[in-house]
């Protein structure tokens, strides 16, 4: 009969998979984020639950705080480092994210093995054995280094009080589940719960959490919004399982900016950083094709020189034209095409155009308009670029070209790959005294094409260049 009564309390709730908002019933909306079909049921709470007694200490005055506690530990991984702002801050939680098999598992064992403290490693989805082969396979197979194949959370935290490790690894949240929440694991309502005790087991420990997350089919975190917004730092682990590049980027980090970006390269023991990426992308170019332009381009404060392709075919009648991006934005390129045909008289209307930056980075900066530009004239005429010219610059839609932040850095950058002349907006700044670089400078996306060497074609009826 009690129980019964016990289990009267817990009613069931509709809670809201994006952004964890409770409905008393299901809705096609949810009144919180306005998603739909968002909605799923879970056990609500009684209401009867004591408030745990907070250790923290309370308020003290701002002067006070130490600004040194905050300072974060290096990891030992450079690139890893690097999109931290120079490490992990002790007592902070990290949220990684990526698709399965893309490497996060290696990347975290070897910052386990990178660290000089102990270290714990949960796997909650993995045998140990399984790990444990991985890490002898990665050199991963220290002292320090703690390996804790287990799901449910009270048993975990346990084993973080018997060891004291200063970095834990949880692999992954949505496999952990806690007894004392009335859900099945993997329900909101667990992952939120999950997350926001081990928040408050690192704050008062003073322990750093990484934790691993599950990606949807868009790419974007599984789970409840309201996991993002607990941590403290989310990182994104991409990458095309056909190539054998690694992006680490930063979506959210209270420590630091979130503009850097980590490169990594997949071998056979594990994932090995990439100090110099530009000599990586353009190791593989060749020079003489038409459609082919090279941009130095900027990532957070490290120039990285990429190679953009274009190739275009002609279109089938009746048919409208496709346009294909790979590691560019689909709405910039449509953009920009637009601009090429109405402003600078090359014919794209009735072209296939096709457009990727080589080596599967992805990019999204305005830095590469004009080499995108310059790329699909030369493929539209068939006239490939100087093999000593790299070009840089935002293009308006008025035909115009505007400067880009950090253009002495993307000159610099050029000139130490070999590369003699560059093309940037008019008003960009000059660059050293020091670097044997010849810069053409140009006010419109027509100037700059007659500055690559691109001649001009017939164009169709009623276009007028007004660049």
């Amino acid at each position: 009969m009690m129980g019964a009564m016990a289990s009267s309390k817990a009613k069931i709730v509709h809670v809201c998979s994006e952004c964890g908002t409770s409905h008393p019933k299901w809705a096609g909306r949810c009144s919180g984020c306005g998603d739909w079909n968002t909605l799923v049921e879970d056990l609500g709470d009684d209401g009867g639950a004591e408030l745990p007694v907070s250790t923290r200490p309370g308020p003290v005055r701002i002067g006070d705080v130490g600004a040194a506690e905050g300072n974060p530990e290096a990891t030992g991984l450079a690139e890893l480092d690097r999109v931290l702002g120079g490490g992990i801050v002790p007592g902070s939680v990290t949220l990684l994210g990526g698709e399965p098999g893309i490497g996060k598992s290696t990347l975290l064992l070897q910052l386990l093995a990178a660290w000089t403290g102990p270290t714990l490693y949960v796997t909650a989805e993995e045998s140990a054995h399984q790990v444990g082969r991985r890490a002898e396979r990665l050199g991963a197979d220290r002292r320090d280094l703690w390996l804790h194949a287990e799901t449910s959370l009270p048993h975990v935290i346990d084993a973080i009080e018997q060891i004291r490790p200063e970095l834990v690894v949880i692999d992954s949240i949505q496999t952990v589940h806690d007894p004392s929440i009335g859900s099945v694991p993997g329900s909101v309502a667990q992952v939120r719960g999950c997350a926001q005790r081990l928040v408050g087991e690192a704050k008062e420990r003073g322990v750093s959490i990484v934790l691993v997350g599950h990606v949807t089919k868009e790419g974007g975190l599984a789970g409840p919004r309201v996991l993002e917004h607990v941590v403290d730092t989310v990182l994104q682990f991409e990458g095309d399982r056909h190539h054998a590049l690694r992006l680490l980027r930063a979506s959210k980090h209270r420590f630091g900016p979130t503009n850097e970006l980590g490169l990594f390269e997949m071998v056979n023991e594990g994932l090995r950083a990439v100090p110099d990426p530009s000599s990586l992308f353009l190791a593989d170019r060749r020079t003489g094709v038409p459609g082919s332009a090279v941009v130095p381009t900027m990532e957070g404060h490290r120039p990285i020189v990429v190679e953009v392709q274009a190739l275009t075919s002609d279109g089938v009648p009746g048919v409208p034209s496709r346009r294909s991006a790979q590691g560019l934005d689909a709405g910039r390129l449509s953009m920009l095409l637009a601009v090429l045909g109405r402003r600078s008289r090359v014919p794209v209307a009735e072209q296939d155009v096709y457009a990727s930056t080589a080596g599967g980075v992805k990019l999204s900066e305005p830095g590469l308009d004009l080499g995108v530009c310059l790329a699909v004239a030369s493929a539209v005429r068939d006239q490939p670029l100087p093999p000593d010219l790299a070009v840089f610059g935002e293009v308006g839609l008025g035909g115009e070209l505007r400067q880009v932040s950090h253009a002495a850095r993307r000159l610099t950058e050029a000139h130490r790959l070999g590369f003699r002349r560059v093309i940037v907006p008019a008003n960009s700044p000059d660059v050293d005294g020091g670097v044997d670089l010849r810069v053409v400078r140009a006010s419109t996306l027509s100037e700059a094409i007659r500055a690559a060497g691109l001649t001009a074609s017939t164009a169709p009826a009623g276009l007028r260049p007004t660049g």
